[in-house]
């Protein structure tokens, strides 16, 4: 409940305590870069006063440190954190993430408006504030089986909640330029408010057309040069650090004190290991300052830009009127949170424990159909084989030709050549689809790896060098509700159930970091040469990116846009 204007105007004069101090430290002016000493005063959920000496009903002693604005993560989906939204916000709010922006299109593509529905709810229950774009391409495109279908009249119905801020990631690029009419009648639906924009490698006059559709923000660029052009034309670059997605060193040079109000800090997909090992916005933070980006830059990138760049007036500065999140820190150049406020609540312990639980949702959503080896059978007559090419770091694979001579009228995986065999199983129960492919870059030798987490479908996919151990690993994701699973020699050496749409699971964040780690081992184990196989998996089957992808329904071109095999 917001408060009441007389007690806003009273705590910020002085004239009265306010409800809670921040005494002895020094804020961080994200507009002109300064340093302003004295205490912040905080009403409620809202800054009142800063620059100077307050009384406050509870005092919160600060001394030495410096207080920067909450940080805002422009574009993610929690589910790719593989927890629910309450553990997420158990993890990441303690690392001064106070707002977080996300898509649930992962949960919506597996059970349609209510995946969203759940991520509504909760956003009315976590310490930190939750805000939803609505989920634009559900399915991603007409190439793959997807378990709902949301068209623009659902969406419409959701778009005044209060936690909406307007259409996610416009993803079917090809259907704007083309101006197919469910497309249009998405962007129509939200035209003047916020869209979400998902654009990898398009320029030139496509690109004017796409932003001329009212689309205002891209996280895919990948180098310098696009995210410039995107610049320039109008666009709010997001700078993206994910769990694989991982351009943060070639955009950073881009991001000065003159480009830093337009541009933005997001993790898209970032699980709970690496938020561990790593962190999540404070590391992109810690990183760039690291390599000679302008503290302000950074700073500005990760709270006010972000504010601005989605409307939310209300935060992204520490002064009065604005919401009181606040970060306190030791250094700058070290971003590691002491204090943090959300809504001028402390993220503590005792917040988080009172929070009210949210019922799970898309329990038992794996009906696949049964497999053995005989499934993932390539059979051909002909020696060019279409090969997905593994990019590390990046969700952009390669269309690659090899030959792979076929034995008995069928090709078989070559492990001395890193050619492995790649499965889409479809799993929602609609069509039983199976499509198999071959994929370079996992350096797999032995044994199969297999996931649930499959964008944007989340069928089940899987990679091995045995047909036998993909068979066994997809089977026991059946078993368990989806999850990640490693298998080898008709033994499942490690596995993570997630049974919430076989997406996230019910452990605590801090199990799934357990789990992550083994799942992690057992697949090095195999061969594995890839930091993150499980979510560079999950993006082998995504038809929106180019350039070779392979879905439920046969390898994808995605430069073509069509089926190919």
């Amino acid at each position: 409940m917001a408060q009441p204007l007389s007690d806003l105007i009273a705590q910020g004069r002085g004239l009265v305590p306010a409800d809670l101090v921040l005494r002895g430290g020094q804020v961080l002016d994200l507009v002109t870069g300064e340093m302003v000493p004295g205490d912040v005063a905080i009403c409620g959920d809202t800054i009142v006063g800063i620059g100077s000496a307050y009384e406050g009903r509870e005092v919160l002693d600060v001394s030495g440190l410096t207080l920067v604005p909450g940080f805002i993560d422009t574009h993610l989906h929690i589910e790719s954190s593989l927890v629910t939204p309450l553990e997420f916000d158990r993890c990441v709010c303690p690392r001064g993430v106070t707002t977080a922006i996300c898509d649930p299109h992962e949960i919506a593509n597996v059970i349609g408006v209510e995946g969203i529905d759940y991520f509504l709810e909760a956003a009315t229950r976590t310490v930190m504030d939750i805000r939803v774009n609505l989920s634009s391409c559900v399915p991603s495109t007409e190439m793959e089986t997807a378990g709902a279908r949301i068209e623009a009249e659902a969406l419409v119905a959701l778009k005044d909640h209060p936690q909406v801020i307007g259409l996610a990631e416009m993803m079917n690029y090809p259907g704007v330029l083309m101006q197919d009419p469910g497309v249009l009648a998405k962007l129509e639906a939200f035209r003047g408010g916020h869209i979400d924009g998902h654009a990898p490698l398009l320029s030139g006059k496509d690109l004017n057309a796409y932003i001329a559709a009212g689309i205002r923000t891209e996280h895919e660029a990948t180098s310098a040069a696009e995210a410039r052009e995107k610049l320039q034309k109008g666009m709010r670059v997001l700078i993206r650090e994910g769990s694989v997605s991982k351009d943060m060193v070639a955009l950073s040079p881009l991001l000065s004190e003159r480009t830093s109000p337009y541009m933005c800090l997001c993790t898209d997909d970032r699980n709970p290991l690496d938020i561990a090992e790593q962190g999540h916005l404070d590391h992109m933070i810690r990183w760039m300052i690291g390599q000679g980006i302008p503290v302000l830059a950074a700073y500005r990138a990760a709270s006010l830009s972000a504010a601005e760049a989605f409307g939310l007036k209300d935060r992204g500065q520490i002064a009065p009127g604005k919401r009181a999140d606040i970060v306190a820190l030791e250094a700058l150049a070290e971003c590691r949170a002491r204090l943090v406020l959300a809504g001028g609540r402390v993220a503590s312990a005792e917040a988080f424990a009172a929070r009210e639980e949210v019922a799970p949702v898309g329990r038992g959503s794996v009906r696949a159909p049964k497999v053995t080896a005989a499934s993932f059978r390539a059979t051909s007559n002909a020696a060019e084989t279409h090969v997905i090419g593994i990019l590390p770091g990046k969700i952009l694979t390669e269309h690659l030709i090899e030959e792979v001579p076929p034995e008995g009228g069928e090709k078989r995986a070559d492990p001395g050549r890193d050619l492995a065999k790649v499965a889409v199983i479809e799993r929602h129960g609609r069509n039983g689809n199976i499509a198999v492919g071959f994929v370079r870059g996992f350096g797999l030798q032995r044994g199969a790896i297999a996931s649930t987490v499959c964008h944007d479908h989340h069928n089940i996919v899987a990679v091995g060098v045995s047909e036998a151990d993909m068979a066994l690993a997809a089977t026991r994701l059946s078993e368990i509700e989806g999850g990640f699973v490693v298998a080898e020699g008709g033994t499942v050496l490690a596995e993570l159930a997630l049974p919430v749409a076989g997406l996230m699971s019910l452990e605590p964040f801090e199990i799934v970091e357990a789990r992550l780690k083994d799942l992690r081992a057992a697949a090095k184990g195999l061969g594995v040469v890839l930091d993150e196989p499980f979510l560079q998996l999950a993006f082998i089957a995504l038809p929106v990116i180019p350039a070779l992808k392979i879905t439920d329904r046969g390898l994808v071109d995605v430069e073509a846009f069509e089926i190919i095999g």
